[in-house]
């Protein structure tokens, strides 16, 4: 019972984290696994089943696309991530709301520079009129190709890091194709509707285990008393 109602703890967490998330630009929300344990409790009586969170999982699914016609709001349809350049190391990311700072780098929400296929920072001259994004990532100052903004896939595992952070265990490579697309913005995949009905079911799961614990209680206590006045 006690690992179950930690699991269901953790589950009501994640959803809530979730929920606050629903409108960040990005978000990928996550979920849990649940097992079942059963055991036989001898002939003739009932097996004794238990749950237990096994893992936490992540839908990667590609958000809705909203349309901001802002000339660094860039997103990937598809698979992919932007790569930035944090004090901690390099990141990954789904969040394109990117902007220019005072030095003419194309930075993040957080002022990280982004990277290119190199992983170098992403500069724009000075005196730029218009700045423009290829689907495949290259990026053309006043008509002439400048540069490009990479996006990378993940060899292996991610972790997610905190900040719409993401980092590759095993490493990242450079897409050849990827499907970049200007002036629009990956929305949350999170469904808030769909959150706050497993809300109210993880919670009412979890008040079942709380008073089931309890009743349990009561009964070794009135059996430990019983015991006494018979001693």
């Amino acid at each position: 019972t006690l690992s179950r109602q930690s699991g269901l703890l953790e589950a009501t967490q994640l959803i809530a984290n979730n929920i606050a998330n629903a409108s960040t630009v990005g978000y990928k929300s996550e979920g849990t696994i649940f097992s079942e344990y059963v055991s036989s409790a001898g002939p003739g009586n009932p097996s004794l089943s238990m749950g237990f969170l096994t893992a936490q999982n992540t839908d990667f699914t590609t958000g809705a696309l909203r349309k901001t016609d802002n000339t660094f709001d860039l997103a990937i349809d598809g698979e992919g991530f932007f790569k930035i350049n944090t004090p901690e190391g390099l990141r990954l990311t789904r969040a394109g709301a990117f902007q220019l700072d005072a030095d003419g780098m194309i930075v993040d929400s957080f002022g990280n520079p982004v990277v290119d296929e190199g992983g170098s920072a992403v500069e724009i001259p000075p005196d730029a009129v218009t700045v423009s994004f290829a689907k495949d990532g290259t990026m053309s100052v006043d008509g002439e190709i400048f540069g490009n903004i990479g996006v990378f896939r993940p060899t292996g595992e991610l972790e997610r890091t905190g900040n719409n952070y993401w980092i590759a265990t095993d490493g990242d490579i450079a897409m050849e194709e990827p499907s970049l697309i200007q002036g629009f913005l990956e929305q949350s995949n999170v469904s808030p509707v769909a959150e706050f009905a497993k809300l109210i079911t993880t919670q009412r799961l979890f008040d079942a285990g709380q008073t089931l614990t309890e009743q349990e209680h009561d009964r070794l206590s009135n059996l430990i008393a019983a015991i006494r006045q018979q001693g």
